[in-house]
């Protein structure tokens, strides 16, 4: 992978990252001045297919700027990132949602 393809597939991800942050500001702006009873906070696991130690940080930065959630925790065995989500009514969802939008772009770039 060239400098510059590596430099298009970081513009991507910034781009993406952008617009997931857009998204959860709204959704937790409305969870927020709604009715908060009806949120369904959860710790995920997410099965990590980076290797990297410089690409897992990366992940978890970028889940942990997102509105809604944070990074708690990566295992030892680097094999799962934990995530604390403010509303997780279908958790499956959540580990497929940062795993197609950051993830599979994170390992892009790594090559």
């Amino acid at each position: 992978m060239t400098i510059f393809s590596r430099v298009g597939q970081t513009a991507i991800l910034g781009a993406v990252f952008v617009r997931e942050l857009v998204l959860s500001s709204v959704a937790v702006a409305r969870q927020v001045l709604g009715d908060s009873s009806a949120l369904r906070p959860a710790i995920i696991a997410v099965p990590l297919d980076l290797r990297s130690k410089a690409g897992i940080t990366t992940l978890a930065n970028c889940v942990s700027l997102t509105p809604g959630t944070t990074s708690l925790h990566v295992s030892e065995d680097l094999d799962t990132l934990y995530v604390h989500v403010l509303d997780a009514p279908n958790p499956d969802a959540v580990v497929e949602n940062i795993k197609n939008t950051f993830e599979t772009r994170i390992k892009e770039i790594e090559g």
